[in-house]
């Protein structure tokens, strides 16, 4: 019960914000009149129940005329009860979409906001695979949540409708044993209340570890899955390696997982199937055994005996739900648990800039992004880069060199605002634009222009000045091509990705440039004649760039050597220490 309350409660958090929310009115009046129509198929199913035994009553007393009406009130039922039937699962369907169209945008949000989708790879959190979380698990949770709640709702009023009927039908039918009636007021419904206690009971035992091995099998599935996008991605390097027999001995090892749990989600269902399979052919039977020695003593008529069957199999099948429904009910409880990892890893990587021991981002006054009292960490903590009272100013060209390790691309992530972990602060102008450009840029899949421009909207920048900018970093053939779709960080080499990445800077003219070894992959009069470009056309930015080539020493005033052990060293166009200076900032 503990159990079942948390995984209630946790349904209740996940589903509730749809119905508050902006399509609240669709969303309710659909589900309104979903509920509506299931009620109305009980009531059917109630009429029909009492049909049968006017049914069987007239063929057992040969009366042609009530057969007749009785065939006609069944087509009047039947015709009811499909119509009902169909626009039941359209509106479920049409609710369905809706909610997990909202459903999705909500996550995507949450997930996409604030860099909070890189902070969950830092953290290296338990919920795996948010693509999976997002289509597959989001999907997955509307419908059968939609599903098991009607079906618990019908079962409920099924109950509490049939019970009425089975009690009457029990004092009419008194359980007739060895030649006399013994009177025991709602017998069928005590049997059917026994027999659904035992059979939930034993279903229950046999079933439960179906929860976590479903909750491993998607877990599983989606690893495999996303290992073979990587190779997909990846697949220059790994022909350039000669790494296909790897590659296939790690994705077979993955899919290993995959079947070793799928084998024992066969052997636990195999006994779950054999037991519900049982108790559901057994449930055919028992009322007849119940009722036939008052049908055989003359004390009931066919129609009586038919009807008793019938709403002993209504009540017993109502309080049977937990049995018929245990399999669904175990993939939901592991969809659920996945969302609820998922949406704890999102709360927790949003909150990390909220932390006491986090790097704050502060609106500067002045005209230059600064450092405070700046210690970065590792996400364990480990120190990695200390800087205080370090200040660069527009239009100032700094270049910062050190070993690998040293924190200088970690350094540029915490100023861009996406490394939480470490104390101290980083000042930012007001409305100051700051870009990254790291070594390897993304360009989203598309159309060409569009990927230049990026994440500006499409439409922000006119073609030709898209075209200018191409041409300008050295691509004027792929200026011609700006309408084509394609996957352009496959398509091009990454010098070309490079040179479409500076292009990207000049579009956007920001007043703080960061280049992570942006140019690493020309050779070095191209990497000259792109500093030019970017001091021609952007007279006014600071360009902080990380690099290792001395040639880049003619491109900078300053020059910032990281060490090892965290300490900064700031140099001088003429190699001296240039002492530290305050931030006016603060």
């Amino acid at each position: 019960m503990k159990n079942i309350s948390a995984t209630l409660a946790i349904v209740w958090r996940i589903a509730i914000p749809y119905f508050r929310s902006e399509d609240k009115w669709a969303g309710r009046g659909l589900l309104a009149a979903v509920i509506a129509m299931e009620l109305a198929l009980v009531a059917i199913d109630v009429l029909v129940n009492q049909w049968q035994n006017r049914f069987y009553s007239a063929l057992q007393n040969s009366d042609w005329d009530a057969f007749v009406t009785q065939i006609w009130i069944f087509v009047g039922l039947a015709f009811t009860f499909i119509a009902l039937a169909v626009y039941k699962l359209y509106l479920n369907q049409w609710l369905q979409i809706r909610w997990r169209k909202w459903l999705t945008k909500h996550y995507l949000g949450e997930w996409l906001e604030g860099s909070t989708h890189y902070r969950m790879q830092l953290k290296g959190d338990a919920a795996d695979n948010p693509d999976q979380r997002i289509t597959e698990d989001v999907k997955n949770f509307v419908e059968q949540t939609l599903t098991i709640g009607l079906g618990l709702l019908s079962s409920i009023v099924t109950l509490f409708s049939f019970v009425i009927i089975l009690w009457g039908l029990s004092n009419a039918a008194p359980l007739h044993l060895f030649g006399s009636d013994l009177m025991i007021p709602g017998y069928l419904c005590w049997g059917a209340l026994i027999y659904a206690i035992f059979g939930t009971a034993l279903t229950h035992w046999i079933g439960a570890p179906l929860v976590n091995l479903n909750f491993e099998q998607q877990r599983y599935e989606a690893d495999f899955r996303f290992n073979l996008v990587r190779v997909r991605e990846n697949s220059e390097q790994i022909a350039l390696l000669k790494g296909e027999g790897a590659e296939r001995g790690r994705l077979l090892d993955r899919f290993g997982f995959v079947i070793g749990n799928w084998y024992a989600i066969m052997s636990r269902t195999k006994r779950l199937t054999a037991f519900t399979a049982s108790y559901q052919q057994a449930a055919v039977i028992f009322p007849y055994v119940l009722v036939a020695p008052a049908f055989f003593a003359k004390k009931i008529q066919l129609g009586d005996m038919m009807q008793t069957a019938s709403a002993f199999s209504s009540v017993q099948g109502a309080l049977s739900f937990f049995v018929t429904a245990y399999r669904s009910l175990a993939e939901w409880r592991s969809i659920v648990a996945r969302l609820d990892g998922f949406e704890m890893s999102v709360d927790t990587a949003a909150n990390l800039p909220a932390h006491e021991s986090a790097i704050t981002l502060k609106t500067a006054g002045g005209g230059s992004v600064g450092l405070d009292q700046l210690c970065v960490n590792l996400p364990n903590g480990t120190p990695l880069v200390a800087a205080d009272a370090f200040a660069v100013h527009t239009p100032e060209r700094v270049l910062v060199t050190g070993p690998s390790g040293s924190g200088k691309s970690t350094l540029f992530r915490a100023i861009a605002g996406i490394w939480p972990f470490g104390t101290g602060s980083i000042f930012i102008p007001a409305k100051a634009k700051l870009m990254m450009l790291p070594q390897r840029p993304y360009f989203p899949v598309g159309a060409l222009g569009e990927a230049v421009i990026y994440p500006a909207a499409p439409g922000a920048f006119q073609a030709t000045q898209i075209r200018d900018a191409v041409i300008a970093v050295g691509l004027p053939d792929l200026a011609e091509r700006l309408g084509e779709d394609g996957h352009w960080n496959r398509m091009l080499s990454l010098g070309e990705q490079q040179r479409l990445g500076l292009a990207r800077a000049l579009l956007h003219a920001p007043d703080y440039l960061f280049l992570d070894e942006a140019t690493a992959s020309l050779d070095e009069p191209s990497e000259a004649l792109l500093y030019r470009l970017l001091t021609e056309k952007l007279p006014q930015a600071a360009i902080i760039s990380i690099g290792h080539r001395s040639t880049l020493d003619a491109f900078h005033t300053r020059k910032v050597t990281m060490a090892k052990d965290g300490a900064i060293h700031v140099l001088g166009k003429d190699g001296a220490p240039v002492e530290k200076e305050p931030i006016a900032a603060r």
